[in-house]
C-alpha cells in the first residue's frame, strides 16, 4: 500500500512521510531564505495581525515549496494533468466569484480512497480522489474546495499559527508543517516537529470552531455567487456525518480534520432554505473525472468489467462518461482497437471536452498514427485552449511523430502564457535534446529545476551549458547572466541560513 501524504490528514500514516514532513520544513525553509525579496527585516516578527505576522509572499513561498516536495516524492499525488486541469477549472469558477477574484490558487488531487481536502499556505488546496468518488454531485464538491478556498482567503493556517509569538522563522514553518502532518494522527505532531513544539500542534489539530464556522459563511457565499446549487453544501456535509455516527471512531478523515457539529449544518440547511431555488445540472467533465478516476483504481479486467455491465444494465448519470470509463480501462488493458470503438461511440453522442479530445488522441498516438493524434490535438486546442493536458500531449505526439521544429515553435506561446510551467521546460528541454541543441537543453532543463524548487541542480545545468560550443553570442550571454542569478541566491540562502541559524 502506497505511503499517504502526511497533509492529507489520513490515519494511515507511516514513516516515510515523517521524513517527508522533516523535509518539508528544511526545504520550505530553503526556499523562503533564498528568495532575493525577502530579506531578513521582513520576515515575519509574529506580532497581532496575521497579515503582518505571515505576508502573503512568505505564505506563497512556503506553499511552493510544500508543493514540490509533494510533486518529487510523495507517490500518491496525481500526475494526471487532466484530473488536475479539471479541478483547477472548478477551482478558479469559485475564486472568479469570491471576494479575490484576483487570488493566485494551486487545486490538484491526491489519489486516496478517503474523503478530505486541505488548504495549504499560499492558495494550494489538495483534493483526496475519494471525495470527487463520493460526491453526488458537482455542487457537492464545489461546497468542499469553496470551504477550502475560504480558509485560505481567511488566512487561518497563518493566524492558527502566528498565535505562537515571539517563534523564529524556522521554528514557524516546522510547526505549520507538522500542524499539517499531524491532523488525524497526534503521534505524527511529535516527530515531525520537536518536542518543545508538540504541545503547540496538539493544541491547533482542528481549526477552531470559529474559523470553521468563517470558511462555512465564505464558501457558502462564494458556491452561490458562482452558479452552484448551495443545497450541495449541507447535503454532502450531512451524509458524511451520518456515515460518521455509522462507523463511530472510524469516522470520514474529513470530520477529523474538519470537525462538523449539528449547529453548523444546521445554520448551512437554513441559509440554503433561505436561498432561492436553483436547479444546476453537473458538468460532463465532472463525470468525466470521475470515471477516469475509477478506471485507473484495481486491474485493468476489473475496470472494464465494471464499465461494461453499467452500460448492459444502463445504470448511469452519463452514458459519454461510462464509455469514456471503458475506453480508458481498455486502453489500460492494451485493447486499443476496442478503444477506439469507445471513441467513436462518444463521437457519436457528439461529446465534447479536453478529456475524450485527450483520450482520442492517445489512442491514435499509440496506434502509431500521430499525425491523426495531432490533428486532434490541433482542434481540440482551438476548442478549449487552457487545456494544460491538450498543451502536453501535443507536444508529446509533435515529438513522437519526430516534428520537433514544429514542437519549438508550438512551446514558444506557451512559456510565454504560462512562465512557471516546469513541465513545458521539461518538454522543451525533451525537444532541443532531440535536435541536438545541447546548450539550449540545459537551458531549459535548469528552469525545469528552478521552477521545482531544486536551486542546485538548476545551477548544475547551466554550468553544463556554459560548457556547450553549439550557442551563439547571445544565448551564451543568457546562460551567463541566469546562472549569476542563481549563484547570487545560492549565496543569499548560506547567509541567511547561517544568521538565522
Amino acid at each position: 500500500m502506497p505511503t499517504v501524504i502526511s497533509f492529507c490528514f489520513s490515519s494511515r500514516i507511516r514513516q516515510p512521510v515523517l521524513r517527508l514532513a522533516k523535509s518539508v520544513a528544511a526545504a520550505s525553509l530553503s526556499v523562503v531564505l533564498a528568495t532575493a525579496s525577502i530579506a531578513a527585516e521582513e520576515l515575519p516578527d509574529l506580532g497581532e495581525s496575521a497579515r503582518a505576522d505571515l505576508s502573503p509572499q512568505v505564505e506563497r513561498r512556503i506553499g511552493e515549496s510544500i508543493m514540490n516536495e509533494i510533486r518529487l516524492r510523495e507517490p500518491t499525488y496525481v500526475d494526471d494533468p487532466e484530473i488536475n486541469d479539471y479541478l483547477d477549472r472548478l477551482g478558479r469558477r469559485l475564486v472568479a466569484a469570491g471576494d479575490n477574484p484576483t487570488g493566485d490558487f494551486h487545486f490538484f488531487a491526491i489519489r486516496d480512497t478517503t474523503v478530505n481536502a486541505f488548504a495549504m499556505f499560499g492558495g494550494f488546496i489538495g483534493m483526496n480522489t475519494g471525495t470527487m468518488l463520493a460526491a453526488q454531485s458537482e455542487s457537492e464538491l464545489a461546497s468542499v474546495l469553496a470551504h477550502e478556498i475560504g480558509h485560505v482567503t481567511q488566512h487561518h493556517l497563518a493566524r492558527q499559527v502566528s498565535k505562537q509569538k515571539q517563534m523564529a522563522i524556522p521554528g514557524l514553518i516546522a510547526m505549520a508543517v507538522g500542524i499539517l502532518a499531524a491532523r488525524s494522527n497526534s503521534q505524527v505532531a511529535a516527530a515531525a516537529v520537536t518536542s518543545s513544539q508538540a504541545g503547540m500542534v496538539q493544541s491547533q489539530l482542528a481549526y477552531s470552531r470559529d474559523f470553521e464556522r468563517e470558511a462555512d459563511r465564505v464558501g457558502f457565499q462564494t458556491l452561490e455567487k458562482a452558479g452552484f446549487d448551495v443545497r450541495g453544501m449541507p447535503d454532502f456535509f450531512e451524509r458524511l456525518q451520518k456515515a460518521g455516527r455509522l462507523y463511530e471512531n472510524n469516522a470520514p478523515v474529513y470530520l477529523r480534520s474538519h470537525p462538523l457539529t449539528v449547529e453548523r449544518i444546521s445554520d448551512m440547511q437554513n441559509r440554503s432554505e433561505e436561498a432561492p431555488y436553483r436547479q444546476v445540472v453537473s458538468s460532463l467533465d465532472f463525470y468525466l473525472a470521475r470515471s477516469k478516476l475509477r478506471a485507473m483504481m484495481g486491474t485493468p479486467e476489473e475496470g472494464v468489467a465494471e464499465f461494461e455491465t453499467q452500460l448492459k444494465e444502463k445504470k448511469y448519470a452519463s452514458e459519454a462518461a461510462v464509455h469514456y470509463g471503458l475506453a480508458v480501462a481498455l486502453m489500460r488493458a492494451k485493447k486499443v482497437a476496442n478503444a477506439q470503438k469507445e471513441v467513436e461511440a462518444l463521437q457519436a453522442l457528439k461529446a465534447a471536452s479536453p478529456f475524450i479530445s485527450g483520450l482520442a488522441a492517445e489512442v491514435k498516438a499509440t496506434g502509431g498514427d500521430f499525425a491523426a493524434a495531432q490533428n486532434i490535438y490541433r482542434e481540440a486546442l482551438q476548442r478549449f485552449p487552457q487545456a494544460k493536458s491538450l498543451a502536453y500531449g501535443y507536444a508529446e505526439a509533435l515529438h513522437a511523430g519526430r516534428n520537433y521544429d514544429k514542437a519549438l515553435t508550438f512551446l514558444e506561446p506557451q512559456l510565454q502564457s504560462n512562465p512557471s510551467d516546469y513541465k513545458l521546460y521539461g518538454l522543451q528541454a525533451k525537444t532541443y535534446a532531440a535536435l541536438g541543441k545541447r546548450l539550449q537543453q540545459h537551458r531549459a532543463q535548469a528552469e525545469f529545476y528552478m521552477l521545482q524548487g531544486q536551486l542546485g541542480a538548476a545551477v548544475e545545468q547551466l554550468q553544463f551549458a556554459q560548457q556547450e560550443t553549439d550557442g551563439n553570442f547571445y544565448e551564451q550571454s543568457a546562460v551567463d547572466a541566469r546562472l549569476r542569478e542563481l549563484r547570487k541566491l545560492q549565496e543569499e540562502e548560506l547567509k541567511l541560513k547561517r544568521n538565522g541559524g
